[in-house]
């Protein structure tokens, strides 16, 4: 980036990305509206009426506006303009009609690999708790590649109540953009993306907070998912972030509930792609909060991992890692309280 960021710039960058936001919505819904990309409800959805999806238009419509404004063009960024336009595509396409899971994820690796192989984006290393793992190339590819694709689909799969993937999203890039402020690394590739995609979701959470008047779809959700592994990335390989496990625990809900719905649907003997109603944000509706208080729930641990990441990344290491722990066993203790591993055979003997 080739200008001076100072307060200015940062309120400039978050308005002019929500104001796109704001207005790229409702022409998303009439789109979704005109070519039946509709969420229908069923048993395993939360919402009870019709609802439009291609949220994931606007709020990539929003971080196109802000790159063409304020970013600048490198390989780097061809590269992950090149692959989040794939995962918009698929993600389009699965909202009108169902793709098979396989196909998805063929394509998300293909996007992924565009991004680790010609932007150069990759894990070289991962230091945490005074170990430090280096790898040859092929490796850093290949775990490179393997994050892109679960961090999109762990995104993917909380998007199961109004503004939740919006919110945690839009969390982790605020939570970013503090830290490159801190280290006073702002002209950063990591800071423009966090920036710019903070206010694109922002202004998409304006009608996606609940009750909600549209939906992101897979063409939001997929995408913020790639581009939040794509920014953990950049902030890797410009040392914004020394240790893999600021986006891992910024991120601890989505991806706990991801190796959770692994683990069930494996008990289950059934496809890990195989669709449920047992997520945590399901099992905070069972524990009798309303969807909005649910959401907030996770709002609120998200925040609380991102302000200790925060205390972590500027130098208080030990005290941070006493305090993950204990957010851990909060988490582990919620889920717990849940029957989020369980099947129904077994709710039935229980019962």
């Amino acid at each position: 980036m080739n200008w001076i960021v100072n307060e200015h710039n940062i309120l400039e960058i978050l308005l002019v990305t929500f104001i796109v936001s704001v207005i790229l919505v409702p022409i998303a819904k009439k789109v979704a509206n005109h070519i039946g990309a509709i969420d229908m409800p069923n048993e395993r959805k939360v919402h009870t009426k019709p609802m439009p999806r291609l949220g994931g238009i606007a709020i990539f419509g929003a971080f196109l506006v802000g790159y063409m404004l304020y970013g600048e063009l490198t390989t780097q960024m061809i590269s992950i303009l090149i692959g989040s336009f794939i995962i918009l595509l698929v993600g389009i396409f699965d909202d009108i009609k169902p793709i098979r899971a396989r196909y998805k994820f063929l394509i998300q690796v293909i996007a992924a690999l565009i991004v680790v192989i010609y932007g150069q984006l990759y894990f070289t290393e991962i230091s945490f708790l005074g170990l430090n793992l280096k790898f040859n190339m092929l490796i850093s590819y290949a775990l490179s590649t393997l994050f892109i694709v679960a961090i999109s689909n762990a995104i993917n799969l909380i998007d199961g109540l109004d503004g939740l993937a919006g919110g945690v999203s839009s969390i982790y890039f605020a939570t970013i953009s503090v830290i490159t402020i801190i280290l006073n690394r702002v002209a950063g590739l990591d800071f423009m993306l966090s920036l710019i995609l903070l206010g694109a979701t922002f202004g998409f959470l304006v009608y996606n907070f609940p009750p909600a008047k549209i939906f992101m779809g897979d063409s939001g959700s997929l995408f913020l998912g790639f581009m939040i592994s794509v920014i953990a990335l950049v902030s890797f390989k410009v040392a914004t972030l020394t240790s893999l496990v600021i986006p891992i625990v910024v991120l601890a809900i989505p991806i706990f509930d991801t190796i959770l719905a692994i683990f069930r649907r494996l008990l289950k003997g059934e496809s890990i792609g195989t669709p449920d109603k047992e997520h945590f944000h399901h099992q905070l509706l069972k524990l009798k909060f309303s969807p909005r208080v649910s959401i907030i729930i996770v709002y609120m641990i998200n925040i609380m991992f991102s302000i200790v990441s925060i205390f972590y990344v500027i130098g208080h290491t030990k005290e941070a890692i006493v305090v993950y722990l204990l957010l851990m066993l909060l988490l582990l203790f919620l889920i717990l309280k849940t029957d989020i591993l369980y099947h129904h055979k077994e709710k039935k003997k229980r019962g």
